[in-house]
């Protein structure tokens, strides 16, 4: 109990009903009550009524709350009652799609009604196709192929589209950042097929709590949208408890490991004979983590198998098994990224074990929510993780309990995003100049532009696509890129695909040497063909798993807004803005680290061509002024004056050591010199300009080391060389995310003590996503609000001198660096505030 931060018990409620909507057909009515349904939920049937009256509508109530009979009723009412009519449900993953196919077929076995439910997604057989487009009247698919596999083949399913009355959005909530502008673009591209077949669907959209469901299903619908959210399901008692794991060092701040202390409660769980999920963030933590559960449950003399994990990269009929197994209760527990997160029925779980924050409270709701989805008692339980996101939460449990749920963002009109829907609906559809697309008013700039690049014809005021191939196929709804690597497991001659990934990820999880985890089984990468876009792995037992590091650089292409000076007089000393970055990252190196004791076991380098991201940042600046006073004041270190030997004693060193570094090997890049780096700390000698020449010895050779940036980072943290402005940039980095709808990994960081724009120092957030998704820009008008909870948290946090709950882990910071920030950010509040 000394580890419980808060333990909080939901009670259960009873349902509150409605009567049946009158323009029901009857037979319909007979057929849900057959299942065991007498009455409507309060909220369903006004889901219906609305929808019956023409509206758009989005149905956002708690999970299992009976939102897909609040969409089935009225499609099939139309269905039943106009042998024309057709009806389009997307679902966001086909895992979830597979799921309501099965509950729509039971209820039309009920029904007895001829209706032609056909699925259509990536694993639809080519023969089969060309006879769900003649005969499907409910089509069931998702965005991705919606978007690849429908739309710019329009012209065969002209009869669905013409007769088309319905469009269900299910999941809303998932619809955010780059993926939520990506489907708004294609139901831009829906609708104005629809309009073109003469054809005006009603939108029916199902979402989880959300801050912000009106709106988000106005971006995503670009109509008006009714909203019914007073949820009349009942629920059963549950108990939340947040759970921090016991510092095992408190000077340093070092807690033990939320893995395994979430392993250790999932364990418990299941030893109890608790069907339980456990939750993780990251594809491998899943699998670290399922590997632990596993062999927890074989220690105590179960079966190893009985535990499951499920995450996006498993094959189609490995996640259908896993599921039917939870339902049935032959799997009592699962590892699960948040691809169990939606509403795919598992059954009525009563434990949910969460590995670290979701990243935000509407997904840690969704997630506690899938233990006791039925009725009974449940519990959910939240370990924290050390990062400061999560100890701000854990030690603010009224926050987590008291605020509520987060907004949905997502930008439809971001420019990359924009320009790639408006090539599709080209290749679709000519487009008439003035012609508005969606809500973007008119994209005739746009299309001149296309139309200089020989992708459009422009004739008689209209834009006729001249493009070779179709354009979809090269864009993904899902990572802004279609290029992928190809996983190939090697046994002498014989290679089989066993996955892919996004070429974005494969720098930190597919290197030659990396751990690649699959299904509890570990491989070797052996070989990366970069080009190629081929990785090739073996099976190996293995006691350690990899995790890489990399370097970033930041630099402004364009400034969209700023706040600082102004009129010739400084109004602001904390300058702020947003914009169009460039960010060029190398992946430099990895960690062995050891199963259970996480001991780094080794470093090893890995040499990757750069990845450079076009996307849009909010940067935090310090002014000339400002900056100077803070390095009077001893927060800031101040510039270093190496004496007037260094330059040429700087490149002595790099020739000397033949423009390599000397820790990991690796070659300097062009336009990218190496660091070098003193071996006793320059400051030691003791040099003060005009006064000694202390700097003769300082920068003799044989105190010099060539190192390159990542290495030379490196080393400076075992020497706890990051101060105030580390410190402040870990800070935000962990706390925005709740303030925005994203998961922490959405938001990348950089910091320079000199900016290659403007030579002062800065922190800069970015969207880690190209052409952006609208994240960087909220920051920018929550900056007050954000350097206000940083300050919270390090004034609030019980630790001597950093820890990974405030500024950072105290080894990885220099002494004081707690202090140096409290005392930064103090006077970047009250300037701000003053």
């Amino acid at each position: 109990m000394r580890c419980v931060t808060a333990w909080e018990r939901v009670r259960a409620r009873p349902s509150r009903t409605a009567p049946w909507p009158a323009d029901l057909d009857p037979r319909l009515v007979a057929a849900v009550r057959a299942g065991g349904v007498e009455q409507l939920y309060t909220h369903q049937g006004q889901a219906v009524e609305a929808v019956l009256a023409g509206e758009h509508v989005v149905l956002s109530t708690f999970t299992a709350s009976g939102k897909t009979l609040a969409y089935n009723l009225p499609t099939l009412n139309a269905l039943l009652n106009d042998p024309s009519a057709c009806g389009l449900y997307l679902f966001p993953t086909k895992a979830l799609a597979h799921d309501q196919l099965a509950a729509l077929d039971a209820l039309l076995s009920t029904l007895k009604a001829p209706i032609a439910v056909r699925p259509y997604d990536g694993d639809t057989p080519p023969s089969h196709r060309s006879a769900i487009r003649r005969e499907a009247r409910l089509l069931v698919t998702n965005p991705d192929m919606l978007h690849t596999g429908i739309l710019p083949h329009h012209t065969r399913w002209a009869r669905f589209f013409g007769n088309l009355r319905y469009v269900v959005l299910d999941e809303l909530h998932t619809y955010r950042g780059v993926f939520g502008g990506h489907v708004a673009n294609v139901l831009r591209r829906l609708r104005r097929i629809c309009r073109f077949y003469g054809c005006d669907p009603r939108f029916i959209c199902a979402s989880a709590t959300i801050a912000n469901p009106r709106e988000l299903a106005e971006q995503l619908v670009q109509s008006r949208v009714t909203l019914v959210d007073d949820d009349g399901a009942p629920r059963g008692e549950k108990h939340v408890i947040l759970y921090n794991p016991p510092l095992v060092d408190p000077q340093l701040g070092m807690r033990r490991s939320a893995t395994l202390a979430a392993k250790d409660i999932a364990a418990r769980f299941l030893h109890a004979g608790v069907q339980t999920i456990l939750f993780a963030r990251a594809r491998l933590t899943t699998e670290v983590l399922l590997g632990y559960l596993r062999d927890a449950v074989a220690g105590e003399g179960g079966d190893a198998q009985t535990v499951q994990g499920y995450r996006g990269g498993y094959l189609p009929h490995e996640r259908r098994t896993i599921e039917r197994g939870l339902r049935a209760g032959t799997v009592r527990g699962v590892v699960a990224t948040n691809a169990l997160e939606l509403g795919v029925d598992i059954g009525p779980l009563s434990g949910c074990v969460m590995a670290g924050y979701p990243g935000t409270i509407a997904s840690t709701w969704q997630q506690a929510g899938r233990a006791g989805r039925r009725t009974g008692t449940a519990a959910a339980v939240l370990v924290a993780s050390a990062l400061p996101l999560d100890q701000y939460l854990i030690t603010h449990p009224r926050y987590f309990f008291g605020r509520p749920v987060e907004q949905a963002l997502l930008d439809a009109d971001n420019l990359a995003v924009l320009v790639s829907h408006l090539t599709c609906a080209a290749f679709e559809l000519p487009f008439d100049r003035g012609e508005p697309f969606g809500n973007f008013p008119q994209p005739d700039a746009i299309l001149d532009v296309l139309a200089g690049e020989d992708v459009v014809h422009v004739h008689d005021g209209r834009y006729t696509w001249i493009g070779e191939g179709y354009p979809a196929a090269g864009l993904s709804l899902r990572t802004g890129t279609s290029d992928n690597v190809v996983i190939q497991e090697t046994e002498g001659d014989v290679a089989r695909v066993i996955g892919q990934m996004d070429r974005p990820s494969v720098p930190v999880l597919l290197h030659e040497g990396a751990v690649y985890m699959h299904g509890g089984e570990t491989y070797l990468v052996q070989q990366l063909d970069w080009e190629r876009g081929i990785a090739l792995v073996q099976a190996a037992e293995l006691d350690y798993y990899t995790r890489a590091g990399s370097t970033t650089e930041v630099r402004v292409l364009n400034e969209s807004a700023s706040a600082g000076e102004g009129g010739g007089v400084e109004t602001r000393q904390v300058l702020r803005g947003y914009g169009e970055v460039l960010v060029t990252t190398r992946t430099t190196g990895y960690r062995k680290i050891k199963r259970y004791t996480h001991e780094v076991l080794a470093w090893e380098a890995v040499d990757l061509p750069e990845q450079e991201l076009h996307t849009v940042g909010y940067w935090l600046t310090l002014s000339e002024g400002l900056t100077a006073r803070l390095q009077e004041a001893g927060i800031l270190a101040p510039p270093v004056d190496y004496g007037p030997d260094w330059p040429a004693q700087r490149n002595a060193a790099r020739e000397r050591d033949r423009f390599r570094c000397q820790a990991c090997g690796a070659p300097e890049r062009t336009g990218r010199q190496h660091d070098v780096h003193h071996i006793t700390p320059f400051r030691a000698f003791g040099y003060v300009p005009g006064v000694n020449e202390f700097y003769r010895p300082a920068n003799r050779l044989e105190n010099l080391l060539t190192l390159c940036s990542a290495c030379h980072r490196r080393v400076e943290r075992t020497r706890g060389a990051r101060g105030a402005l580390s410190g402040l940039a870990y800070l935000l980095q962990n706390l925005a995310p709740l303030h925005l709808m994203c998961d922490p990994g959405d938001l990348g960081v950089a910091v320079q003590t000199q900016s290659l724009d403007t030579g002062l120092p800065t922190i800069t957030l970015y969207d880690r996503v190209p052409g952006g998704a609208g994240l960087s820009a909220r920051l920018y008008q929550l900056h007050d609000e954000l350097l206000a909870a940083a300050l919270d948290v390090v004034r609030r946090c019980p630790c001597g001198d950093g820890c990974p709950g405030c500024v950072g882990p105290a080894g990885d910071v220099e002494p004081g660096a707690k202090l140096l920030t409290t005392r930064l950010l103090q006077v970047c509040v009250e300037r701000e505030t003053g």
